[in-house]
């Protein structure tokens, strides 16, 4: 079988990482961890599994992202945040794929939770996210946030689910920082939008997930879903359209 680097960035990520490089044990040949400045206990945990870890200052999540995969030994890279965890049957399917087509990737299902509920409704799901690819094919795009690998060949699913606990609880659903990135991306691609473009693609974003994708069966947790919709539908253009110091 190929050998399988396993690649992950980090920043303060004690929180999860232990359960995360566990979920990799006897699946990768290597584990390769990019930190950007952790002051918790990031660096302790990679290194008492065995992880190679370096440190970088962050560049933006495909940069960054492009920066650790390059680090690894081996071609073949599995991609995961610091706060996804591997379910037992993608370890039995990771252990027994075959790489035999360089140009092949992999997508598995991820599913997301709120603290330790996941979200099973609305427009988190399903959520199907590549990340296992031959880096000699695949590269990670080098948007500063909502990176992707784009697939060049066949895509295949791999059985199996990535545990995502990446929202502590309700409150944390929307993360601002990301919006600003996201912001600036829009700002310097020269993407606009209006009052009324704004409001209509929040109202439609939020009833979207609500209401179509039956985000209001997961209760509470489904209605702050659905406006996290809303704000990521809007909150990059409104910044990028919002006048910076700048320009007053």
């Amino acid at each position: 079988m190929s050998p399988i680097s396993a690649v992950i960035i980090t920043l303060d990520a004690e929180r999860h990482l232990d359960q995360v490089l566990n979920s990799l044990r006897g699946v990768c040949a290597e584990i390769v961890v990019l930190d950007s400045g952790s002051t918790d206990a990031t660096q302790a945990i990679a290194e008492r599994h065995g992880a190679r870890f370096q440190v970088q200052p962050f560049t933006g999540y495909g940069e960054q992202k492009h920066a650790a995969m390059t680090l690894a030994s081996h071609d073949w890279i599995l991609s995961l945040d610091a706060d996804e965890v591997l379910d037992e049957t993608a370890r039995s399917a990771l252990r027994s794929v075959r790489l035999e087509d360089v140009q092949a990737c992999w997508r598995i299902r991820r599913r997301n939770h709120v603290g330790q509920r996941e979200i099973r409704y609305g427009h988190w799901s399903p959520d199907w996210c590549i990340r296992l690819f031959n880096r000699s094919h695949h590269q990670f795009s080098v948007d500063a946030v909502h990176e992707a690998v784009h697939p060049r060949g066949a895509l295949h699913t791999l059985a199996g689910s990535l545990l995502h606990f990446g929202y502590i609880d309700l409150a944390d659903i929307i993360r601002l920082k990301y919006h600003r990135l996201k912001g600036e991306v829009y700002r310097t691609k020269g993407r606009r939008a209006g009052t009324l473009a704004l409001a209509f693609r929040a109202g439609w974003a939020f009833t979207h997930s609500l209401v179509l994708k039956r985000g209001f069966l997961d209760g509470q947790a489904g209605v702050m879903v659905a406006l996290s919709a809303a704000v990521n539908a809007t909150m990059g253009l409104a910044i990028a359209s919002w006048p910076s110091d700048r320009q007053r």
